[in-house]
């Protein structure tokens, strides 16, 4: 006797066990990390995301998948310097979180990547991020040529590689949450961007967030908890 296939609505659950009321509990639906994982599992998970009207985000995505990921969805869309795949929601969601308008500045071109992850997931959480970008301190008039727009928005991701002074620049000009994201970037011994990493760390500029290096996704995450911060949960 032949083996019955499984269902599609079961797919996830063998590889999976999402969680679907993330969005109730954290203010944020699941978002889903795409390396290591199948485009069929990536379609698996989407399918069911979407099934329940949540939207969708995937990080790290490689082109060959993405793809194969917008065949299978027309209306999802890809984002290639970012990585990311996204799918809007069926229906949109009421939310009471503000929505901030953050700076996310990258302090060279070899940084737009990371940059541009921490762009894609500020939208895809509802706020309104703008591009400050190619501003290091390698020339240090180009920063300061921003500082008037700087200074109005609510938060600042700053993205930087080599020695990763540019957050520390910042957060000793500006009065706003900063987060800080080392690269990979650099020249030699920046050791995959944990030269970055440490000098955020040591930073004199009292305050400043440091996340993982390259983990654009996370200063993003973490802008979106200081709004949720803003209008607590009842």
């Amino acid at each position: 006797m032949a083996s019955r296939r499984p269902s599609r609505a079961l797919l996830p659950r063998a590889f999976a066990e999402l969680d679907l009321q993330r969005q109730q509990r954290l203010g944020a639906p699941e978002i889903v990390y795409g390396a290591g994982k199948t485009v069929l599992q990536i379609a698996a998970i989407t399918r069911r995301l979407h099934a329940e009207k949540q939207p969708v985000l995937v990080t790290r995505v490689e082109s060959a998948k993405a793809r194969l990921l917008c065949r299978l969805f027309p209306k999802g869309k890809y984002h290639s310097t970012a990585r990311t795949f996204t799918l809007a929601a069926s229906r949109t969601p009421r939310t009471l979180t503000p929505s901030l308008q953050v700076a996310v500045c990258a302090a060279g071109t070899s940084d737009h990547p990371v940059a541009e992850e921490a762009f894609v997931t500020l939208q895809f959480l509802g706020h309104r991020p703008q591009r400050f970008y190619d501003i290091g301190v390698a020339g240090l008039h180009r920063t300061f040529r921003h500082l008037p727009k700087l200074q109005t928005v609510d938060a600042l991701i700053v993205v930087a590689g080599m020695e990763a002074a540019l957050p520390s620049v910042l957060g000793g000009l500006l009065r706003h949450p900063l987060i800080a994201v080392p690269t990979s970037v650099g020249y030699g011994a920046h050791l995959q961007g944990l030269t970055a990493f440490l000098g955020m760390l040591n930073s004199c500029a009292p305050g400043v967030t440091v996340v993982n290096i390259d983990n654009g996704f996370g200063a993003a995450y973490a802008v979106h908890r200081l709004a949720l911060s803003q209008h607590p949960k009842r």
